[in-house]
C-alpha cells in the first residue's frame, strides 16, 4: 500500500501560482499512474491532471489546460503540480491519487485511483 501526503497548498492571488507536490511512502511511485483532482465547497470532486507511470504522457481538464502542468519524479517518489495564472475557481482541496493499474483511459473516474492523499487547500483571492 501507498501513503499518500500533498504539499505546497495555500493563498495566493488571481493572476499568481503555486506549486503543489505529492510524496509518497510504502511503495515507489514509479508503478502507479498518478492523478491530482480538486473538490470545490459544495461540489463534486473533479479530475485535473494524470500522469502516466513513465511521465511520457499526460492528461488535463479543459479548465486548466494551459495553466496547469503536471510532472513527476519517480526517483523522489514525488509528483508535482505546477499551477500558474490562478483564477478564484481554481480555488479547492486538492488531491492527489494512485492508480495500481496506470492512468488508462479512465484517468478521469475517481473509481480508477486506488490511494488518495488527505488533501491540500488552495485558496484564490480575487
Amino acid at each position: 500500500q501507498v501513503q499518500l501526503t500533498e504539499f505546497g497548498g495555500g493563498l495566493v492571488q488571481a493572476g499568481g501560482s503555486l506549486r503543489l507536490s505529492c510524496v509518497a511512502s510504502g511503495r515507489t511511485l514509479s508503478n502507479y499512474g498518478m492523478g491530482w483532482f480538486r473538490q470545490a465547497t459544495g461540489k463534486v470532486r473533479e479530475f485535473v491532471a494524470a500522469i502516466t507511470t513513465s511521465g511520457e504522457i499526460t492528461y488535463y481538464a479543459d479548465s486548466v489546460k494551459g495553466r496547469f502542468t503536471i510532472s513527476r519524479d519517480n526517483a523522489k517518489n514525488t509528483v508535482s503540480l505546477q499551477m500558474d495564472s490562478l483564477k478564484p475557481e481554481d480555488m479547492a482541496v486538492y488531491y492527489c491519487a494512485a492508480s495500481e493499474g496506470g492512468v488508462g483511459i479512465y484517468y478521469t473516474r475517481i473509481t480508477n485511483y486506488d490511494f488518495w492523499g488527505q488533501g491540500t487547500q488552495v485558496t484564490v483571492s480575487s
